[in-house]
């Protein structure tokens, strides 16, 4: 068993997450002359939820045509073919493309010849070993969660408005969709909103229903809502209490339910145009 992000991860979860960073068939995104030039096959297939996630395929432009490659089918493609269908990918912005730098000290000088030598794309074959590979890759845009730091004097004085919240901390969903706003009403007492890609409407229905405007970040049941020009709900967090706060970066695959203090999680969701609003939670 590993530990990502200081959650223990089971086997079977650390299955799914090779499995979810590098399919069998992953999905490479060009334009019709890149395929014809490249004579590569396209297909309507779409990413399901977890693959959509790894590869940030919904920032991909809409009208570039998708080709779905294994590993040996596109081991078998020239070099030049390779490397261009490599570097088209940072151009499309599909994500999980890393450079050769960032990892040839851990995969070795091999990875320089998978592509144009710059970059290059996971496949099983360099998941050898997991654990050198999938803490660096989810840690790399998040800190720690710090759950074991929280005194146990906290978690009960939380209880009283937030009776999951300690169930919650420190671990991963089963896949992709669980977001901030079921991670808050999961550690309300919603059961299931956990599980759930949980939409803004009924959270902000939620949050009328058990909230009052205002609060204060030192104790517990403050709901951290914030919300851009137009009114809509982007992202949310609770307090904990002592400091402490409970939040959800995303609803990928890869982010835990997390325990920061209030402060980095203030300073890590500012975004220009948002804005914070503060709830406290009826008792």
């Amino acid at each position: 068993m590993i530990e990502i992000a200081g959650i223990a991860l089971s086997d079977d979860l650390l299955g799914r997450w090779v499995d979810w960073l590098a399919p069998d068939r992953q999905p490479f995104y060009v334009t019709a002359r890149q395929a014809a030039d490249w004579e590569l096959p396209l297909s309507d297939e779409e990413p399901d939820r977890q693959l959509r996630d790894t590869f940030l395929s919904y920032a991909v432009d809409s009208r570039l045509r998708c080709s779905w490659l294994s590993e040996s089918a596109f081991s078998d493609l020239p070099r030049k073919v390779r490397a261009g269908l490599v570097r088209a990918q940072v151009v499309h912005e599909r994500a999980a493309v890393p450079t050769v730098r960032a990892w040839r000290g851990v995969l070795g000088d091999e990875i320089r010849g998978q592509a144009d030598g710059h970059r290059f794309v996971w496949w099983k074959s360099l998941l050898g070993d997991p654990g050198a590979v999938l803490p660096r890759v989810v840690m790399q845009d998040i800190g720690p969660s710090r759950h074991r730091e929280v005194a146990a004097v906290v978690w009960r004085e939380a209880e009283v408005v937030l009776p999951r919240a300690r169930e919650l901390a420190g671990t991963f969903p089963d896949g992709s969709g669980p977001n901030c706003f079921g991670t808050v009403m999961a550690a309300a007492g919603i059961e299931g909103a956990e599980n759930e890609w949980m939409q803004r409407a009924p959270f902000d229905e939620w949050l009328e229903r058990s909230t009052s405007r205002g609060g204060r970040d030192g104790v517990p049941g403050t709901v951290l809502v914030w919300r851009s020009a137009d009114r809509a709900v982007q992202h949310a967090a609770v307090t904990i209490g002592a400091g402490w706060a409970l939040h959800k970066p995303s609803q990928s695959w890869m982010t835990p339910r997390k325990i920061r203090t209030t402060g980095e999680i203030l300073r890590a969701t500012r975004t220009a145009g948002w804005h914070l609003h503060r709830h406290t939670m009826h008792r």
